[in-house]
């Protein structure tokens, strides 16, 4: 069995009057990727901030890497390997990709070993490596996914967060990033995944969680998801 490294149990959130999460709970094991999938308004990015610690939630516990973090600050759980890449991405346009990639390592002491990961995102990035100096505004929006996904690395996760990573991407970018996404697990990372591109996240996914309203609606295996007309007509917008 394998052990867990993520355990949200029963977490509710809310915005004022509003409920954003009624009792979720979700894991995530070691190695796994685990992707949450569902309409917009679901509650799947509220979800994440939860995770993060942006959102407090309101009930419920988090469990992460076998210790109580429901009450750790948004810093704590940055360093004990929570990262996040957001929606939207949030490149800091105005900065050059170099110096928007060692944001990843703000809180890192190991300035060597950074120096020298940072030279294998150039390898795996070379568009990012031949514009290093220059502001991030020249990128696609491809390459600033790329960018995103770097900057998350420096940052040493032990869990990777995902927030829409394929929206607003060209075909080809939605490939590349979900090409991405398998190598680093394959590599040992685990992933958590918030994706309306059903057919791509439920195609990489170990296990997979659809939510509704903010309810957990259905969970379980990938395979058997996306071939439930049920789950495609009422949860995900059609055929998967």
């Amino acid at each position: 069995m394998m052990d867990m490294l993520l355990e949200v149990r029963e977490i509710s959130a809310c915005y004022g009057r509003v409920d954003a999460l009624r009792n979720v709970s979700l894991r995530v094991a070691g190695g796994e990727i685990v992707t949450v999938v569902g309409a917009n308004g679901a509650g799947k990015s509220t979800l994440l901030l939860s995770i993060l610690g942006v959102v407090s939630p309101t009930r419920g516990q988090i469990a992460f890497a076998g210790q109580d973090i429901t009450r750790w600050s948004v810093h704590q759980r940055l360093g004990s390997g929570l990262v996040l890449v957001p929606e939207g991405r949030q490149i800091l346009v105005s900065m050059t990709i170099e110096e928007n990639l060692l944001l990843g390592a703000h809180m890192r002491r190991d300035g060597g070993v950074v120096r020298k990961e940072l030279e294998g995102i150039y390898d795996r990035f070379p568009n990012l490596a031949r514009h290093r100096s220059h502001n991030a505004s020249c990128l696609s929006g491809g390459e600033q996914q790329m960018l995103a996904l770097g900057r998350a690395m420096l940052a040493k996760p032990r869990l990777l967060m995902m927030d829409e990573p394929s929206l607003g991407l060209s075909p080809l970018f939605v490939t590349k990033v979900f090409e991405l996404i398998e190598e680093y697990n394959r590599d040992g990372l685990s992933v958590l995944l918030i994706e309306q591109n059903t057919s791509h996240a439920l195609k990489i996914a170990h296990r997979a969680t659809v939510l509704e309203l903010g309810r957990v609606a259905m969970e379980g295996e990938p395979s058997a998801m996306a071939g439930s007309a049920r789950l495609q007509q009422a949860y995900l917008g059609g055929a998967v």
